[in-house]
């Protein structure tokens, strides 16, 4: 069983986790505007997505490649700083069909927010979230920045590739 990561992301972070995920595991990695990015040569797909504005950044490719994901097995990790929660729950499940986001794994994962990387109306956002945000932690955030990524925060996107290529040996 061959797989591939593909990725999507504005400022680093999921490029980062995609590189660490193929050093673990050996498996090629592409940014999704590669041209030579074709999820058709492999039998499973993980899929490495940044939120910006609530939203995948993979989703239009996704969307461009249902049927090729329609029939493999699908592990997909977002990067964002909201952490796993409801709310970044249902962000992802609007931004692909249900279908296709009930047959994934899904692994949310810690982004940074660089200000210097960021335009001014994105800092301007930010600070006037930050301004009506009620929890004060991620209030300091947005006005400030911050660093969430952890390259040990991809075990359990390891633990799935290797169940997913144990059970092809089983199989």
């Amino acid at each position: 069983m061959n797989g591939a990561i593909f990725f999507s992301g504005r400022y680093g972070s999921t490029e980062q986790y995609a590189n660490w995920i193929s050093e673990a595991t050996g498996l090629p990695v592409f940014d999704i505007k590669d041209p030579n990015a074709d999820p058709t040569e492999y039998d499973y797909l993980i899929l490495g997505s940044s939120i910006i504005y609530m939203k995948l950044s993979i989703r239009k490719w996704a969307q461009a490649n249902l049927s090729t994901l329609k029939d493999r097995s699908k592990i997909l990790f977002s990067v964002s700083g909201a952490g796993p929660s409801d709310k970044l729950d249902r962000w992802v499940a609007k931004s692909l069909p249900s279908w296709l986001f009930s047959q994934m794994e899904h692994v949310a994962l810690g982004g940074r927010l660089d200000h210097t990387k960021v335009n001014w109306l994105i800092r301007l956002s930010l600070w006037i979230g930050s301004l009506i945000n009620p929890d004060p932690v991620a209030s300091k955030e947005e006005r400030y920045g911050f660093d969430h990524v952890d390259k040990d925060s991809i075990e359990p996107i390891l633990e799935l590739v290797r169940q997913l290529e144990h059970s092809e040996v089983l199989g």
